[in-house]
């Protein structure tokens, strides 16, 4: 095992800043990856940071992740209430995961209330814009160190 920690954001989170920043916020994804990668610093850990829009390609990334991870750190995004597969592929994975998401989903649309990545998550935080990134970092370095 590692000190790296694996963050995963999935769809559509490449526009963030400019995608409905009535409920997301004018921070871009470069400005998610530099607020961890700072947290990461400070913590100790290495920050793996990626995105996609492709579900098999994060489901491949959370396998990789097994041994090799201290934690995970995914922002499901649209994948939240509707991946079976990604909640399968987490089931998988034996080291802590927190669910972050930038706005909070339980004032969102009914449809998107329900997470299947959070039967899978150690953890989740919502509704804080893209902070609860840098407590996650916190949160699974700290885990990571025992």
């Amino acid at each position: 095992m590692t000190n790296t920690i694996l963050v995963i954001n999935g769809p559509n989170l490449d526009m963030l800043g400019t995608r409905q920043p009535e409920v997301y916020g004018y921070d871009t994804l470069a400005d998610v990856e530099a607020l961890c990668r700072r947290i990461g610093k400070e913590e100790g850990v290495e920050i793996d940071f990626r995105q996609s829009d492709s579900e098999a390609e994060i489901m491949g990334w959370i396998k990789q992740a097994r041994g090799t991870a201290a934690g995970l750190l995914i922002n499901p995004a649209g994948f939240t209430s509707t991946s079976i597969a990604i909640l399968d592929s987490l089931l998988i994975y034996e080291g802590p995961i927190i669910e972050v998401h930038i706005s909070p989903l339980f004032r969102r649309d009914e449809f998107r209330h329900l997470s299947y990545v959070s039967k899978a998550a150690t953890a989740k935080i919502e509704g804080f814009g893209i902070r609860g990134y840098d407590f996650a970092i916190r949160k699974l370095a700290e885990l990571a160190r025992g």
